[in-house]
């Protein structure tokens, strides 16, 4: 295009809204002119996120935030939302068809609308979009992402957990039975919200588990490992909540196909991702860490045997904001709109 991407965020004031301007401030295809948060309308973006504040906000001319009424949608070309679970459904359906739109929420993600009233407790608000929308998993539903007006971002569990598990049932490498995953989260996210169970006290120095044997996760992950598989699969999903900001690490048990080793498995992940730019599949022996993906857009993935014979471990990692919601976002938003895929998230990870 040879004019900037005009570029809506809506829910501009939450950790998903913020991160996302942190990463398009830098786009040199896209301007931000729109910037929304109900609760925090009329203040400038600084004075919510200091640390979007001074050089950067002026160097940028962020807009102000305003109330979503307040957007003149005449000036927009693309639209993110980053809007509570429950919410978006109403709001993508006012807008303008012309415009393209990746979602953040969980709002259209699960394909099938009486499954998602059943894990969501509310009828799918706008069954005529969930037909349209496409799951933004780029590594594994590119094409479809290319040519979508409509993408649902995909959560940050299921991200993690998906990237191992997708080629190895596409090939039959492992069965799809008795599929163990285990995972932990950073604070960030379960959002910017005021919320007793997420205080210093709660959190700091313990881990606990939550969601258990119901996390609405679960669903997402089953719709996309059964797509893989080309059957139906349940599979045990527990996460767990960590005394860190940002990060995804899923332990993911799985039954070795007759015959398979975890070479086999490596080997194959490493063919399924050669030409990826943000997934990485590490050496034999080596172990992911969080740690080693904060800020960036990467995925890490490893291969370990079990000690149980027949089974093997992956292990993956995800910045949980940035791969697992906003980073991915962005690179939808790339594909979609037909500039490099990398362009905008390009910076490395954070460490230490």
């Amino acid at each position: 295009m040879s004019t900037a991407l005009r570029v809506a965020i809506l829910g501009a004031s939450g950790y998903t809204g913020a991160e996302l301007v942190r990463l398009l401030v830098r786009h040199p295809d896209v301007r931000l002119v729109a910037l929304t948060a109900e609760r925090q309308a009329g203040k400038p973006l600084a004075e919510v996120f200091p640390h979007l504040g001074g050089p950067l906000a002026n160097g940028y001319d962020l807009p102000d935030l305003v109330k979503i009424d307040q957007v003149d949608w005449d000036g927009v070309d693309f639209v993110f939302c980053a809007l509570p679970h429950g919410t978006t459904q109403d709001v993508i359906a006012g807008l303008p068809s012309r415009l393209k739109v990746v979602d953040l929420s969980a709002d259209f993600r699960l394909h099938d609308v009486e499954t998602y009233a059943t894990w969501y407790g509310h009828a799918h608000k706008a069954p005529d979009l969930q037909t349209e929308a496409v799951y933004g998993l780029v590594e594994a539903n590119r094409a479809a992402v290319k040519g979508a007006r409509l993408v649902a971002n995909p959560g940050c569990y299921p991200t993690a957990s998906q990237l191992p598990l997708l080629p190895l049932l596409r090939q039959g490498l492992i069965l799809a039975e008795d599929i163990i995953i285990d995972a932990k989260s950073g604070v960030s996210g379960a959002g910017r919200d005021a919320k007793q169970a997420n205080l210093y006290g709660e959190v700091a120095e313990g881990v606990h588990a939550y969601g258990v044997g119901s996390h609405r996760h679960a669903p997402e992950i089953e719709q996309g490992v059964s797509e893989a598989a080309g059957k139906p699969v349940v599979l045990n999903f527990t996460p767990h909540l960590m005394p860190m900001s940002r990060g995804i690490h899923s332990s993911i048990y799985v039954k070795l196909a007759p015959g398979k080793t975890p070479d086999d498995l490596r080997a194959a992940l490493v063919d399924a991702y050669k030409g990826e730019t943000f997934v990485r599949v590490l050496p034999a022996g080596v172990a992911p860490q969080t740690r080693h993906v904060k800020g960036s857009n990467h995925c890490l993935i490893g291969v370990f045997p079990d000690r149980v014979p027949g089974r093997a471990i992956l292990l993956s990692v995800i910045d949980n904001l940035v791969k697992g919601a906003s980073g991915q976002a962005v690179q939808n938003m790339n594909l979609m709109m037909g500039y490099p895929e990398d362009r905008g998230l390009e910076q490395a990870p954070l460490f230490p």
